[in-house]
C-alpha cells in the first residue's frame, strides 16, 4: 500500500512537472533558408509608394525553402492595405505536406487579411508552412512598402 502510494505521488509530480516545461521551437524553423538569396526582386504589378501615394498592386514574396517545401506567396495590397494573398507554392511533397497546406494556408491567409500584415500566429502542427508563409508574406510587403 506505501508502495503504491509512492507510486502515485510521484507519477502525479512528474507529470506535473512536464506540463509546467515550455516547448521550444523546433529545430530548423528558425533556420529556413531564404533561397532566392540575393536575386532581384520580381517586379511588382502595379505602383509602390512613389511621391506619397499609397502602395497599390500585386506584390510576390521571395520564395521560403523550408524543411518540406518552398513557400512562396504574391499580396494585393490596395491604397496601403493588404487585401489578398494569393499562395503560389506550397509543400506538396508527399499527401501529408499537401494535408498539411490544405488546413494551414486558408487559416493563414485569413489571419493575414484580418490583421492587414504579416503579423500573424502559425497555424499548430504546420510550423515550418506556417514559418515560410509568413516570411514570404514579409517579404512581398516589404516590396510594397507596406
Amino acid at each position: 500500500m506505501h508502495r503504491a502510494v509512492l507510486t502515485a505521488a510521484s507519477t502525479s509530480a512528474l507529470i506535473v512537472l512536464l506540463l509546467s516545461l515550455k516547448p521550444h521551437q523546433p529545430a530548423g524553423l528558425t533556420g529556413a533558408t531564404d533561397r532566392a538569396g540575393s536575386a532581384p526582386a520580381p517586379s511588382p504589378t502595379g505602383h509602390s509608394q512613389r511621391g506619397g501615394h499609397p502602395a497599390e498592386g500585386t506584390y510576390t514574396g521571395a520564395p521560403i525553402s523550408t524543411r518540406y517545401g518552398t513557400v512562396q506567396v504574391a499580396a494585393t495590397v490596395k491604397s496601403g492595405r493588404l487585401t489578398a494573398v494569393k499562395v503560389l507554392h506550397a509543400p506538396s511533397g508527399n499527401g501529408r505536406d499537401r494535408e498539411i497546406a490544405t488546413y494551414a494556408v486558408p487559416r493563414l491567409t485569413q489571419e493575414a487579411l484580418s490583421a492587414h500584415s504579416a503579423r500573424i500566429d502559425a497555424v499548430s502542427g504546420a510550423s515550418y508552412t506556417s514559418a515560410g508563409y509568413i516570411r514570404s508574406l514579409q517579404s512581398a510587403l516589404d516590396r510594397a512598402g507596406v
